[in-house]
């Protein structure tokens, strides 16, 4: 990220994005449109719904992060059927079957839930949302995508969004999203979807290897070396890290405490650990003592709740001395 700025216009940085996009279809194994926005991963969620929604979708929600994505909808004029499943659950087949409107355009779904710690079964979910209709199916892998194998070839779903701030362990500042022609199709069809987030003006920019506006180009920099990382670690090699953090912080969570999320379906990628009697802003403070940082809940679960991240670059050893860290500072408490 020290390496001097470039023009955004010129054959330099379209050699950085070109470089970036072909690195992410080969890491997440995928031909689709790959459009990058200066942004978080919000952003292209709401591009989401203003390209891929004229009027009505549905917003599947078991967690803080799918109410946002019906918020997003509501705000932006649409029309939003809302399917809510407990938190802490998966959302399963079954929550749709015969729930669905018909003159539903699309459906948005959070892959991991990561207030609640769910990582919801995808494959069943996109297919139950298709079933019979022509709808689009919106993912949010903003905690799954580079921690989880979403199999994304076999899913094909419309959008897959995500940022750069967590599996891919960079600095905020970059989404990405992989949408399809069907999507794009879609778009050309749409009314009022602005600029800043539209995704037919960021696809006549990005076939050219550029941006619609002036990117974080310090960021693309870093993002484009993550991910010669990444592919020389391997992707499979990657899953299964995270595959043994998040084993080794439910292991420890089952004998001290309790996890918030149903069995089956818990992530990889993040922890929500329901905390009893602890009082965690005292063990923030002692963890912050010693350089250590965790999260407190988030949403409704807020009170009831911590959370453990576990992704990026983050070793099994360095997850387990966090765990001996949380260890010795409530032992400290009691």
């Amino acid at each position: 990220m020290t390496r001097p700025m470039i023009v955004h216009r010129g054959a330099d940085y379209e050699r950085l994005q070109r470089s970036i996009v072909e690195k992410v279809r080969r890491a997440l194994d995928i031909d689709m449109h790959i459009l990058i926005a200066p942004s978080s991963a919000s952003g292209l969620l709401e591009s989401c719904v203003r390209c891929g929604v004229a009027r009505k979708m549905t917003g599947i929600s078991n967690g803080s992060f799918g109410e946002r994505w019906q918020s997003i909808g509501t705000a932006n004029g649409k029309a939003v059927q809302k399917i809510d499943v407990p938190w802490g659950k998966a959302v399963r087949r079954g929550d749709l079957q015969d729930r669905l409107d018909r003159d539903s355009e699309a459906v948005s779904i959070v892959a991991n839930e990561s207030s609640t710690g769910v990582l919801n079964p995808l494959p069943e979910i996109v297919e139950e949302a298709r079933a019979g209709q022509d709808r689009l199916v919106f993912v949010d892998a903003v905690t799954a995508a580079f921690g989880v194998d979403l199999g994304l070839r076999a899913l094909d779903a419309d959008a897959v969004v995500f940022g750069t701030q967590k599996a891919l362990a960079l600095p905020p500042g970059l989404a990405i999203i992989c949408a399809n022609d069907r999507l794009l199709e879609k778009a050309g069809k749409v009314e009022n979807r602005g600029y800043y987030f539209d995704l037919l003006e960021m696809k006549k920019y990005a076939d050219k290897n550029l941006p619609v506006t002036t990117p974080p180009v310090s960021l693309m920099y870093a993002l484009d070396f993550q991910l010669d990382r990444i592919l020389e670690e391997g992707m499979a090699n990657r899953i299964r890290r995270h595959r043994a953090m998040g084993d080794a912080v439910r292991g420890w969570a089952e004998r001290r405490f309790s996890l918030f999320a149903e069995a089956g379906y818990r992530s990889d990628t993040i922890t929500v650990i329901s905390k009893g009697n602890l009082d965690f802003g005292r063990l923030q403070r002692g963890l912050n003592a010693r350089g250590i940082e965790i999260s407190a809940g988030y949403g409704r679960i807020k009170e009831t709740t911590f959370r453990i991240g576990h992704m990026g670059d983050l070793t099994v050893e360095e997850v387990r001395d966090l765990l001996a860290a949380i260890d010795e500072v409530v032992e400290e408490l009691t």
